[in-house]
């Protein structure tokens, strides 16, 4: 296999990544106001995924790092065109982070609540916009012979990328639920199960008709396969749900999300960034690589790092494994307090 079919499918396994650990981020964000009734059980909410929404945010970084590095051109095309959503994208997820740093900050309800709206809303968008992103990356964009995106918002803002935008948007609204449901305790989590059944079944109506527009339009019986995949995995969730059985149902919308992602990347491949002026004019593994020297140091050095990266991550999982419920929460949390602005209660109870 080249090495740039190769570092194609290490991008695609690092959006992969990056969607099914901050995706679930996002839901909980999305969900803040819904599920959490007061400020105790905001803070639930909170601390359930405090310990480990930064480490998520790294496989963003990694995954633009090695696009940037592996396919030059890919990575210029994409944010040129891009610019403005994706620019809406960093500045959501950097409000989003201020907002775990500073909610702590004052007692102040006020303060407090105004925090919260900037974590439900930098949730949001980049739940929306990822997908209006990859939807337009997938059906093809106004790319000219010189390798320039011409267009303007309103070509982005078409009726299959905002449709992929309410896909992503909705299964993360699920995942983020499941994943409530796992980690928390009484009556949140009774509520994070039934509003995670009644979103996945938007979810999965949704996700249906953008996986079939797909396939008729871009797809090949690889991305056939994986989307039903996908399907069976989120139908696989609301039966554990509906169950009580929340690691499965969460592992069912990690599948779904996962094998969802790897549909689009397998409909697109060997192209990275179709053109729909010129098919000719599209960028392909071959003519947006980096060279041949570079990809080999790449390789050298992703072989080396990734597995500690990992088991990093899989450790810091182990450690926060355990529920949280508002009876782990102080009433009176101390000044300046983290993410989740609350002291440590038991090694891995995933609140701070």
């Amino acid at each position: 296999m080249e090495l740039t079919t190769v570092w194609f499918c290490l991008i695609a396994v690092l959006w992969i990544g990056y969607f099914v650990l901050e995706g679930f981020d996002f839901g909980v964000g999305m969900l803040l106001p819904i599920l959490g009734r007061d400020d105790i059980e905001r803070r639930v909410v909170i601390n359930t995924i405090g310990p480990l929404w930064d480490g998520n945010e790294v496989w963003l970084l990694v995954a633009g790092g090695a696009t940037f590095a592996a396919f030059p051109e890919w990575y210029a095309s994409m944010f040129s065109g891009f610019f403005l959503p994706l620019l809406v994208i960093v500045l959501a997820l950097i409000v989003r982070a201020l907002a775990f740093e500073y909610r702590a900050k004052q007692p102040s309800a006020r303060w407090k609540a105004g925090w919260d709206a900037v974590i439900t809303g930098g949730s949001l968008l980049p739940a929306l916009l990822w997908g209006v992103a990859f939807g337009n990356i997938v059906r093809g964009v106004k790319l000219g012979p010189d390798r320039v995106v011409h267009g303007n918002l309103l070509d982005l803002l078409n009726p299959y990328a905002l449709l992929g935008g309410l896909t992503t948007l909705t299964l993360f609204l699920t995942h983020g639920a499941m994943f409530l449901a796992l980690k928390t305790t009484g009556d949140i989590q009774r509520r994070a199960r039934r509003l995670s059944e009644r979103l996945g079944v938007l979810a999965a109506a949704v996700a249906v008709g953008f996986l079939a527009w797909t396939f008729a339009q871009h797809g090949n019986a690889g991305s056939a396969a994986l989307s039903i995949v996908a399907a069976l995995a989120l139908l696989a969730a609301l039966a554990a749900s509906l169950r009580h059985r929340d690691g499965w149902a969460f592992m069912g919308t990690f599948v779904a999300i996962a094998t969802a992602v790897a549909a689009l990347f397998v409909g697109l491949f060997p192209d990275v960034l179709p053109s729909s002026l010129d098919p000719a004019w599209s960028l392909t593994t071959a003519n947006a690589a980096a060279t041949p020297y570079t990809l080999k140091i790449m390789t050298v050095v992703a072989a080396m790092f990734t597995p500690l990266v990992i088991a990093y991550q899989a450790w810091s999982y182990w450690v926060f494994r355990k529920r949280i419920g508002a009876q782990h929460i102080p009433q009176s949390p101390p000044a300046g307090g983290g993410p989740g602005t609350s002291t440590p209660v038991t090694a891995g109870s995933g609140a701070r």
